[in-house]
């Protein structure tokens, strides 16, 4: 069923009793109750009482299909019986779909049963930081911070990695106009590193302009963001690929900490 807003607040309480596992759809609950933006439809296997959450963007032109679609789970048998039905998961079009790591395989036996091919996008760590106290002291005397506006979502879209053309476009807008976002600014007002909140209400696209690293800007960033999150209200989170070991040596020194066994997955399902 599909959960209306006052339902969405409760769900939200009843995923803060599931922290950290639930972290993604609790972040993405609590910007949703608190902050407008681009549609989503909130679907559980029942009420109350849900096993299954999943959030789906809601597709209103092509480049929807490249926001995320995010689920969590208590129970795997509920899950497999959730996801086979019809009406959850359109898998005639492309999907990304994010999910813990034991899970995905629930998912993927699920789109093999319909034929539907599947690929790995990103294996990651989830880095919280649980204490704001953990965040180390970062000079940014000289430093001159911004939020980013709608004139920076360019810049922003062809640095992303995952990025591919304009596909991604209206996300990042979403994201630009909607999240809390910051960046260090050079003298003539251009963004020269920067960093943004995910629908999820997980930081991420941190990205310093090749010319202007070395200089601690992803430190002020992250430290700035934080702290920005906290006094909102907001979880402070991230997710960093395992392969990126310069990104996860970053976050711990920030005082970002993890579930050694716990990994998030993203996986493709059809093609662009």
């Amino acid at each position: 069923m599909e959960l209306n807003e006052e339902q969405q607040k409760a769900a939200e309480l009843e995923l803060r009793r599931c922290l950290p596992r639930s972290l993604k759809i609790y972040g993405f609950l609590v910007l949703r109750n608190r902050v407008k933006s681009d549609p989503y439809v909130v679907l559980v296997d029942r009420w109350p009482g849900f096993s299954v959450i999943i959030c789906k963007p809601k597709y209103e032109q092509k480049s929807d299909l490249f926001k995320d679609t995010m689920v969590f789970a208590k129970d795997e048998v509920l899950l497999m019986e959730t996801i086979r039905k019809t009406s959850v998961i359109d898998w005639s079009r492309y999907l990304c779909l994010g999910i813990s790591l034991p899970h995905m395989e629930i998912i993927k036996s699920a789109a093999s049963e319909r034929n539907v091919p599947s690929y790995k996008l990103s294996i990651c760590h989830m880095m919280i930081l649980d204490d704001a106290s953990k965040l180390p002291a970062i000079d940014c005397s000289g430093i001159r911070l911004n939020s980013l506006d709608e004139s920076h979502i360019d810049l922003v879209n062809q640095t992303w990695k995952f990025s591919k053309n304009q596909e991604a476009v209206r996300m990042i807008r979403n994201m630009v106009t909607n999240f809390p976002s910051c960046c260090v600014m050079d003298a003539e007002g251009k963004p020269v590193s920067w960093m943004l909140t995910y629908v999820s209400c997980a930081l991420g696209m941190l990205y310093t302009l090749p010319e202007h690293r070395g200089k601690g800007y992803a430190k002020v960033l992250i430290s700035s963001m934080a702290k920005k999150l906290i006094g909102q209200g907001y979880p402070v989170f991230c997710f960093i690929e395992e392969e990126n070991k310069v990104s996860y040596k970053l976050f711990k020194s920030m005082g970002f900490s993890e579930d050694p066994s716990y990994r998030e997955a993203w996986f493709g399902f059809n093609h662009l």
